[in-house]
């Protein structure tokens, strides 16, 4: 007797457009800037703009994904910031690391 009071029953319910259309245009978004992406790929030389471009359009991406999929667009502004500023410290301290691993090699030699 337990066990079927348990039981649950599956309950269909109607289709939400206006999140269905919320998807399709983040697909879309996203699907420009790495279209963005691709084409600065084939066409630029590669150098300090290139690099810059994709850091950037890099960071818009994922502050983008973190406000749609994670619902952080909803969220406080305190916490976004708190997310956000420390994702563009971090990029900083790996150029940074880079650019100072280089020019050891440079003293060195």
């Amino acid at each position: 007797m337990a066990a079927e009071e348990n039981k649950s029953t599956l309950e269909v319910i109607p289709r939400n457009e206006e999140k269905i259309k919320k998807i399709w245009k983040t697909a879309g978004i996203l699907l420009v800037l790495t279209s963005i992406e691709f084409v600065f790929a084939f066409t630029l030389p590669r150098g300090l703009l290139l690099y810059a471009i994709f850091i950037g359009l890099t960071i818009w991406k994922a502050k983008y994904i973190m406000m749609e999929f994670m619902h952080l667009g909803e969220e406080a502004k305190p916490l976004f910031y708190s997310i956000i500023v420390p994702l563009i410290f971090l990029v900083w301290l790996v150029i940074a690391l880079m650019r100072e691993g280089s020019d050891i090699f440079m003293i060195r030699w």
